[in-house]
C-alpha cells in the first residue's frame, strides 16, 4: 500500500462550507480502495470516514475541519 501525507494547510474551504483536499488520478491511480487516516496528538493514526467524491480525473476528500493525516491507496 502507498500513502500520501497531508497537513491542515493543504485543505481548502469549498462553497459547501466543508474543507477539502484535491488529488488527481495521476497521483493516486484509479483504484477504489482509498482510506483516510487522521493523525492523533500522540502521533498514531485513526481511520475516519470522510466524504470522497470523484469528478473527471479529480478526487475530492471533504471533512468538516482541516486535519493532519494521510491517504492510503493501492498502487
Amino acid at each position: 500500500m502507498l500513502h500520501k501525507n497531508f497537513t491542515k494547510a493543504d485543505f481548502v474551504l469549498n462553497s459547501e462550507n466543508q474543507y477539502q483536499l484535491e488529488f488527481t488520478i495521476d497521483e493516486i491511480g484509479q483504484g477504489s480502495n482509498l482510506t483516510i487516516e487522521r493523525k492523533k496528538e500522540n502521533g498514531e493514526f485513526e481511520t475516519v470516514q470522510a466524504n470522497i467524491s470523484r469528478l473527471n480525473d479529480r478526487i475530492f476528500i471533504k471533512w468538516s475541519e482541516p486535519f493532519d493525516g494521510r491517504l492510503i491507496f493501492e498502487s
